[in-house]
């Protein structure tokens, strides 16, 4: 089963941009995962391929409008794929979210612009608001790319090493430990001697209390969240 992503938007040569390169680029060439892109516009009934309109009640800005949405929504195939809007007010996009969505056959993901996407087309098509931060962008695009490159990665066979993935932040549910190379000294700062010293209990010990370390300095929401699973 190949994992296939259908992107509605407004902006379709926003793709596959960064997903293009790299890794996700390679899996894409090498059919790892399917990626196509829907112009909203072209489900627009009027000459001028209008897309929004006034939202209800005043307010400033622009509204999705439900008809147009819809229209290509139900374009796509009628499959068990999960339809995501990208919205900041949705779910918050985690590493559980993730490797739920790559286990699955595909995602239809919809580019919300302007001031958002009637409610009526989102509670209709039981679309699953998903949102990559408390902030603001101007479209739903680069979220789309975000949740994509996140996804991708978690792909069997797009990761040339299996095991790094699973040591990664948040995976362990614990920010990721610090990394060292060559040369041994560097500005007069030297790789810590556990790491050199072939004991790799030992090494793994450091990792695990470095990891720990940096979650409750740097994310306090983590740590406790940790702390309470490791109970």
């Amino acid at each position: 089963m190949t994992f296939k992503a259908s992107v509605l938007t407004l902006y379709p040569e926003m793709f596959p941009g960064p997903l293009g390169s790299a890794l996700a680029g390679r899996a894409l060439r090498d059919d790892k995962w399917q990626l196509e892109t829907v112009q909203i516009r072209d489900f627009a009934p009027d000459k001028h391929r209008m897309v929004d309109d006034t939202p209800a009640g005043g307010s400033a800005g622009m509204v999705m409008k439900p008809d147009v949405v819809a229209r290509a929504l139900d374009s796509l195939e009628q499959d068990n794929r999960p339809r995501i809007l990208m919205s900041p007010r949705g779910r918050p996009l985690t590493q559980d979210l993730v490797r739920e969505l790559a286990s699955g056959e595909g995602a239809v993901i919809l580019c919300g612009r302007f001031e958002g996407v009637d409610e009526r087309v989102i509670e209709a098509r039981n679309l699953m608001e998903v949102s990559v931060g408390d902030y603001i962008l101007s479209g739903g695009e680069t979220g789309a790319i975000v949740l994509l490159d996140a996804i991708v990665r978690l792909i069997p066979g797009v990761m040339g090493n299996h095991e790094s993935g699973e040591t990664e932040s948040f995976e362990t549910g614990l920010l990721e430990h610090p990394h060292y190379t060559r040369p041994q000294e560097w500005e007069g700062r030297s790789i810590p001697a556990v790491l050199t010293s072939g004991n790799h209990k030992a090494v793994d010990q450091w990792r695990l209390e470095e990891a720990k370390r940096i979650t409750r300095e740097r994310r306090p929401d983590l740590w406790e969240a940790y702390q309470n699973r490791s109970k």
